[in-house]
């Protein structure tokens, strides 16, 4: 899906202390960011992207358009959501974070401004905010593109005719040799290797035929 950045305007943070104010020991645990868009109609939020400084829970609230008679409303669409597991640890500080339409609490359309609500309890670090916001909306959709109808439903291949057509089937050729291999083993297995002498008889020797030679 295509987005696409809306223009905004960052207001300065507002520090709500914790603590003493008149002395050394109260510091700002919770800052107040408001962002508006001037230059844009309400719109449907799509994501928010930031990198993190700090700042250990986040919230958000949003001011939407409801009619021509009724007043705008603030409605709370992200409550403590973690950005560092840890706050006095540096694990999540300095991250880049997307937050999209789908984990808000309530629908994002009509937007008309925001309220981020940075919290941060631990006293290690001195300041905390979030920096580079983006606010982002859905962009135009693409139109449907027309592919031709001989593209859409191609016609099917033809099968191909066979170049092995009218030759003996390999396995059966393949049998008939193992079976030829194998009798011809059996008659050299059967066949004598004993020498036939040529005058030979019973082991003795024919004069009759000895003295025609």
């Amino acid at each position: 899906m295509s987005r696409v950045s809306v223009p905004c305007h960052v207001k300065g943070t507002v520090a709500l202390q914790v603590g003493d104010v008149r002395t050394s020991q109260g510091r700002p645990g919770v800052l107040v960011i408001d962002v508006t868009f001037p230059s844009v109609p309400p719109f449907e939020l799509q994501e928010i992207m930031f990198k993190n400084y700090y700042t250990a829970f986040l919230s958000i609230r949003v001011r939407q358009h409801t009619s021509m008679h009724t007043p705008a409303k603030w409605v709370t669409c992200l409550r403590n959501y973690c950005l560092m597991p840890d706050p006095h640890s540096e694990e999540g500080a300095q991250e880049y974070v997307s937050l999209f339409k789908h984990q808000m609490l309530c629908d994002m359309a009509r937007v008309l401004e925001l309220r981020l609500i940075l919290r941060q309890p631990s006293p290690l670090w001195l300041s905390f905010t979030v920096e580079e916001l983006q606010i982002y909306q859905q962009g135009p959709k693409s139109p449907s593109m027309v592919f031709p109808k001989w593209l859409s439903h191609p016609v099917p291949c033809e099968q191909p005719i066979p170049l092995l057509e009218g030759l003996p089937d390999p396995g059966r050729v393949s049998s008939e040799v193992q079976q030829m291999w194998a009798l011809t083993e059996m008659i050299r297995a059967s066949h004598t290797s004993t020498r036939i002498g040529r005058f030979d008889v019973d082991g003795c020797y024919d004069l009759n035929l000895l003295s025609y030679t």
